[in-house]
């Protein structure tokens, strides 16, 4: 048997090697138009950030050592020019602009995607840059060390350009982000990515939302990126990050069928319209396991399963049928994490799939043991079954494992009922006696059945004229922030208050993390009311970044720190009724430092200080953990009212 593979990254690798193992006599042929095959293509970015020191550990197999390995006549630098399905022919170009022609039994192709490049004017232009494999990332990494680059746009903000975003931004450079949608990452909702804007904010990346770039111009003192609402960026270099297409070029030239997305047609055996000539990887479209439509998936992980399941096809005929992929993808943004599987709420807004979402606030582990750290979960179902659609993680610990077994579940059908059931591994250092995925299953269980009815935020921006918004945090707290028209009466004193709440119209009670709302929403619910909302576990998150605020008293001498307060894993009220007794303690003119892991306690300290009289000198964030220095420059009252 001949089998011919077309494309050696990922895919076609994993193919090959599992074509040898399958079938030890067969002749295989492997052919890579790039010099390099079995490169780690994720690793890319982190290489140019000098993450990555050694070059070498990218090239996970070198042709010769593949093809000694394999027994695989791996040829690189040979492009496929044309494929002839009836007499079962390709035409290959060497390096040298020679051609020939080669025959097969069996053809897979894995052609991959190429990046999208608009035809923009300017975009040719010396320093604007595409990342896609080896070639690309020595070439950008040899232009930042010879045209010594400091500031660089990457336009686009998905997940390749983030990372491309720390990286270079390790290496010393400047960022702007240019992103076309009014959120990064867009797999993800908005609610989630939000997190992600405030911590680009926080480490110095300009972030340009809801921009478009309309041309480049090459001047002698760099280039400049002009956009569409008339800003202009001066930058030294550009990286575009504005996505992938599938590479179908000969498999439209040889005839086979495409897909509704534009992606190469494949059965469940992943073989295409033409018997014999199977595909994997980004190049192909493939029904989503829970939407039944086909989609695009640019990942490795299914690219690799993929590859095993064809070479068995291949080899003893069509036996294996691919299940297909969710959508499960992570991604390092700076000190934090990202994870997504399944389907996102827009998404199934956007195909008319009746869902529910919920979203829960818990730390990475045990809040008594030191190093615990914010984790925000989101989960997507069905209203009334449960069963899971989706979930996103953000957090700076613990998101993969929590997203990889929730995946799982959905792989198999699973529900929020099953995350409620899921075991898992409980010792301080690693979760808490319920773990996050568990407190989300909770939550999700107690609103399909009623026992905590809830409003989303995007809900709540619609109806806030309409309901009204219970505070039901401590005073101090509220004075640090609160939602806008908001009023509040702390949940110890709700039932003090009862008259102070009507009857007659929604009633929505929110705090931060989640478990005074509800418990005041089952006290009002025990007391009678029935329209009532409860807004705690998703707290309505500003739609921009604000960039850190950095201050400094204007003196000869800089005050010493008068008092150190560690508050990291405390949850609230503590960290806020903390900071106000460490503010008593001081005497005017002395300054507290304060580290907390409390994102909302460092976002609103300015607000908090413009309320009290004292003054915010500095803060700045690193690995989850905030560091806040404030200084007391009058007798604080704090006041009720709305901020």
């Amino acid at each position: 048997m001949r089998h011919v593979i077309i494309g050696g990254v990922a895919g076609g690798a994993t193919a090959a090697a599992r074509l040898r193992r399958a079938d030890e006599l067969a002749k295989i042929i492997l052919l890579e138009k790039g010099p390099h095959i079995s490169y780690a293509n994720c690793g890319l970015p982190y290489y140019i950030g000098g993450v990555i020191v050694d070059r070498a550990k990218l090239l996970l197999q070198t042709s010769q050592s593949f093809g000694k390995r394999f027994r695989i006549d791996v040829r690189i630098q040979s492009e496929v020019t044309g494929i002839h399905p009836a007499n079962k022919t390709l035409t290959i170009r060497k390096a040298s602009g020679e051609e020939y022609t080669e025959s097969y039994d069996k053809l897979l192709l894995s052609p991959g995607a190429n990046p999208v490049k608009p035809p923009l004017d300017g975009i040719n232009s010396e320093g604007i840059f595409t990342l896609r494999n080896v070639e690309d990332t020595d070439h950008i990494k040899a232009y930042i060390a010879e045209k010594q680059v400091k500031r660089a746009v990457v336009v686009g903000a998905g997940f390749i350009g983030l990372e491309m975003a720390e990286s270079l931004h390790r290496a010393g450079v400047a960022i702007s982000v240019v992103e076309m949608g009014n959120q990064v990452m867009a797999p993800i909702d908005f609610s989630m990515a939000a997190h992600i804007h405030q911590h680009l904010t926080q480490k110095g990346v300009s972030l340009y939302l809801e921009e478009s770039v309309t041309h480049f111009h090459r001047t002698e003192s760099g280039l400049i990126v002009f956009l569409k609402s008339g800003n202009a960026i001066p930058a030294d270099m550009v990286l575009l990050s504005i996505g992938v297409r599938p590479s179908t070029e000969l498999a439209q030239q040889a005839g086979l069928r495409l897909g509704e997305t534009g992606g190469i047609w494949v059965d469940e055996h992943l073989e295409t319209s033409q018997k014999d000539i199977y595909a994997v990887g980004d190049a192909i479209e493939y029904p989503h396991p829970l939407t039944k439509k086909p989609w695009l998936n640019y990942l490795a992980n299914p690219a690799n399963r993929q590859g095993r399941i064809v070479a068995d096809n291949m080899v003893f005929g069509n036996t294996v049928s691919y299940e297909g992929a969710i959508g499960t993808s992570i991604a390092k943004v700076f000190d934090m994490t990202v994870a997504s599987t399944g389907l996102a709420a827009k998404r199934l807004k956007q195909l008319g799939m009746e869902y529910q979402s919920s979203v829960t606030h818990s730390s990475s582990h045990a809040g008594y043991y030191p190093g615990a750290l914010p984790l925000t979960l989101k989960l997507i179902y069905h209203p009334t079954t449960g069963k899971l659609y989706g979930a996103q993680c953000v957090g700076y610990e613990g998101v993969d494992k929590r997203i990889d077994q929730i995946a799982g579940l959905i792989k198999h059908g699973g529900t929020v009922y099953n995350l409620k059931e899921t075991e898992h591994s409980y010792a301080p250092p690693y979760s808490s006696a319920k773990d996050p995925i568990a407190i989300g299953g909770y939550v999700a269980c107690n609103i399909i059945g009623g026992a905590m009815p809830a409003i989303s935020w995007r809900e709540l921006v619609e109806e806030q004229e309409k309901v009204m918004i219970i505070d039901v945090r401590t005073v101090e707290e509220y004075s640090f922030s609160s939602i806008p028209g908001a009023i509040n009466i702390p949940l110890d004193d709700l039932r003090e208050h009862l008259a102070e709440i009507p009857t007659n119209k929604p009633v929505v009670l929110y705090c931060i993390i989640g478990l005074r709302g509800y418990l005041a929403q089952r006290i009002l619910m025990g007391r009678g009311y029935q329209n009532t909302y409860s807004a705690s576990i998703a707290p309505v998150p500003k739609p921009f970044p604000v960039p850190s605020s950095q201050s400094a008293a204007a003196s000869t001498e800089t005050p010493s720190i008068a008092l150190k307060v560690n508050l990291c894993a405390l949850q609230c009220p503590g960290p806020i009724l903390q900071v106000k007794q460490a503010m008593d303690k001081i005497a005017v003119g002395e300054r507290v430092e304060i580290i907390a892991t409390d994102a909302v306690l460092a976002r609103d300290a300015a607000a908090w200080c413009d309320a009290t009289g004292n003054q915010l000198i500095e803060k700045h964030e690193e690995k989850g953990r905030y560091t806040i220095i404030l200084e007391k420059v009058a007798p604080t009252v704090i006041s009720n009212s709305t901020l």
